[in-house]
């Protein structure tokens, strides 16, 4: 794998990977040992925390934060307002929209945040719409829309995504006392 240094991107004392068919505009923050493969594009101010995986086609927009040790499936759309905290999993094909009412011709429209918190995952082909917090250790379903807050440790999935359990940190499934039979902590919520 070879380390390069790319022109006007900030580097957090040290270097990332970046394949020669990424395009990386400028003044974005990139932390250490990250790693940007095939046609990957990351828009003007962004700011990308270190050890995170960009695949195929990835798609990060302007202004757009990410935390450390993100992982960002093929040809995910992440647009600007967005802010994904550390260890979020992004699933293929998934969007993070920014505008509530989009028209083609509306100059005036306004971006609307997204906040997706620690150790949450998103499945593949999931639509995130702007306005909405995902919360931590939270696991959307592939193929779901989310349209309301999504709670920590919540298990959400569908059109739109509903509440349908609670996960573990480890992200098994919790039985209906809470506890998780995999690592064996007795409760999220202790």
């Amino acid at each position: 794998m070879k380390i390069k240094t790319v022109k006007n991107v900030k580097h957090d004392k040290g270097k990332y990977f970046s394949h020669q068919s990424s395009f990386i505009e400028k003044n974005v923050k990139i932390g250490v040992g990250t790693k940007i493969w095939h046609g990957v594009q990351i828009r003007e101010g962004a700011t990308i925390g270190k050890n995170c995986i960009f695949g195929k086609d990835v798609f990060i927009d302007a202004k757009v934060k990410i935390g450390n040790n993100v992982k960002v499936q093929n040809r995910a759309s992440i647009y600007q307002g967005t802010i994904i905290e550390n260890d979020v999993f992004i699933g293929p094909h998934t969007i993070i929209t920014n505008d509530l009412r989009p028209r083609a011709f509306n100059k005036n429209w306004k971006i609307i945040p997204t906040l997706v918190k620690k150790g949450a995952s998103i499945g593949a082909n999931a639509t995130i719409v702007c306005g909405v917090t995902i919360g931590e250790y939270a696991m959307v379903g592939a193929g779901s829309v989310v349209t309301k807050d999504i709670p920590n440790h919540a298990l959400a999935y569908g059109n739109p995504a509903v509440l349908k359990g609670y996960v573990c940190h480890c992200g098994n499934k919790l039985d209906p006392v809470y506890f998780c039979n995999l690592c064996k902590k007795k409760s999220i919520f202790d």
